[in-house]
């Protein structure tokens, strides 16, 4: 809304976007990874589908990578608040939180998995 209609009620474009990816691409990630988040949120409510299986393996994997993220999002925090110290706390971090979030994604679908693997294998 910002790029294409110039609202004021948000964040300036270089307030939340790098210039790393031109912003279409970006635009498409985005909305990629958002049908996927919807997608598993789905799956997981309703017990059926791809990302409902339970496995102990998928399980570690999404606890290390969304450990890895959300450790390297903070120290990439960090960084930058020690790069740029006259923007503490909030300047030009909105992709930071964004990426907080999808870690905080991923985190709880991997212990999800972990929870849902014991169950099963309690049942058994």
């Amino acid at each position: 809304m910002v790029e294409f209609f110039g609202v004021t009620f948000l964040p300036a474009s270089k307030e939340w976007f790098s210039g790393i990816i031109s912003y279409p691409i970006l635009l498409v990630f985005q909305i990629v990874i958002i049908l996927l988040m919807a997608q598993v949120a789905t799956d997981i409510t309703k017990g059926t589908g791809r990302f409902s299986r339970s496995s102990y393996v998928t399980a570690k994997n999404l606890r290390i990578f969304g450990s890895i993220y959300l450790d390297s999002m903070i120290l990439r925090y960090i960084i930058r608040m020690y790069i740029y110290p006259e923007e503490r706390w909030t300047g030009g971090c909105i992709p930071i939180f964004f990426h907080w979030v999808l870690a905080t994604f991923v985190l709880p679908w991997g212990n999800w998995k972990k929870v849902s693997e014991e169950l099963e294998t309690e049942e058994k």
